[in-house]
């Protein structure tokens, strides 16, 4: 008498046991399809950032302009952006490339795109480890979805050139430039009399895309000898150049002046050895 209600409870189970099995084995499929997705992005991603730093072949760089806030201004200026503007930009690098022995005619092809309708999301820089995974993932979307509205010669790295009207932002948001990723935002003044140290900033952000690190200390003072242009000029001072990852130009050991444009700049040593100008 006590098995069948044994054997119904038996009946009662099994199904549901089914469904617990079925439902984990495809939670662990979905796992195991995402782990790989990740892991072949994570590949792909490497393989570009060994390519865009082994110099033997050009690299495709695209400008996606874009206006920072709502001025007539900005969009103005945005509208009217020539590649003309970036060239210094191009003929930086390719001056410094040489200077290092780098043999390729145009070691970066620099692309201007379109204008894109809306800015790139703006990172906090006071945000903590999450908020910066989230804005991390939006940016590769954004990325994504702007990189795929070229239709030949996608670029390899993504500059976001962010122009505000200096009259509503005095100070600009803070850029940035990664190399995990090979994308840039860059914040700009939308005005011609900033277009030379628009194009420092631009150099500056490019470079950190390609492994560069920022070499200034607290309160922007370069720090010696890796944020020195001639770290063995003697004498020290003054330096005759801003190393571009220090963006100062080091006149004695307490002064330092901003450089007026890219042609009073260089790729110093230790920049030159991240970026792979330097073998050894």
């Amino acid at each position: 008498m006590d098995l069948l209600p044994d054997r119904g409870r038996s009946r009662d189970f099994s199904p549901s046991f089914g469904a617990r099995q079925a439902s984990s084995m495809w939670r662990n499929l979905r796992r195991t399809i995402l782990v790989g997705i990740l892991f072949f992005v994570a590949i792909d991603s490497w393989l570009d950032q060994h390519r865009s730093t082994s110099w033997e072949n050009t690299v495709r760089v695209g400008a996606f302009p874009v206006a920072g806030d709502a001025s007539a201004i900005a969009a103005s200026y945005v509208a009217e952006l020539d590649l003309a503007q970036l060239q210094p930009v191009s003929a930086f690098v390719a001056r410094e490339a040489h200077r290092y022995g780098v043999s390729i005619d145009e070691p970066i092809h620099m692309a201007l795109h379109p204008p894109l309708a809306t800015a790139p999301p703006l990172l906090d820089p006071k945000a903590g480890m999450f908020t910066r995974m989230l804005w991390s993932l939006r940016l590769r979307y954004y990325r994504y979805k702007s990189i795929g509205t070229v239709s030949r010669s996608r670029p390899q790295i993504a500059l976001f050139l962010v122009y505000h009207d200096p009259a509503l932002a005095p100070v600009l948001p803070h850029s940035v430039g990664l190399q995990r990723g090979l994308t840039g935002v860059v914040h700009l003044f939308a005005t011609h009399s900033q277009d030379s140290q628009n194009a420092i900033v631009t150099a500056h952000e490019l470079l950190h895309t390609f492994g560069a690190t920022d070499k200034y200390g607290d309160g922007g003072a370069p720090l010696y000898p890796s944020g020195y242009a001639e770290p063995l000029r003697d004498p020290r001072y003054p330096q005759r150049y801003a190393e571009i990852m220090a963006g100062r130009v080091p006149l004695s050991a307490n002064r330092q002046e901003m450089p007026d444009h890219l042609s009073q700049t260089l790729v110093g040593p230790a920049t030159a050895r991240e970026i792979g100008w330097i073998k050894h």
